[in-house]
């Protein structure tokens, strides 16, 4: 992660979040958080602080656990296709969708 500009964050919630944050989608996450940059800076940062920094970081679930459950959340939620196709894929990756 050196040669992401996320690393030069004074913020170690921000660090942490960023690293969580490659670790389950890649580059794809961050390309995300890259896209915010110009129409809502502050929600980009948010949701690598929070959501990874802080929620995704926790040890109470595994990878595997916590995909599956933010699968069925967001599919439940409905409306948010785009955040699905991002965890489907990440899932994917990481093999923690269950195989027939």
């Amino acid at each position: 992660m050196t040669d992401s500009p996320f690393i030069d964050q004074p913020n170690e919630r921000f660090r942490r979040g960023a690293l969580r944050l490659r670790e389950i989608d890649g580059e794809q996450g961050l390309a995300v958080v890259d896209a915010l940059a110009d129409i809502a800076p502050d929600l980009g940062r948010y949701v690598v602080e929070f959501a990874f920094g802080d929620i995704y970081s926790r040890e109470d679930l595994d990878d595997r656990q916590r995909q599956l459950v933010t699968i069925g959340a967001l599919t439940a939620l409905g409306g948010a296709e785009p955040q699905l196709v991002v965890h489907i894929n990440a899932a994917s990756m990481w093999g923690s969708l269950p195989t027939r």
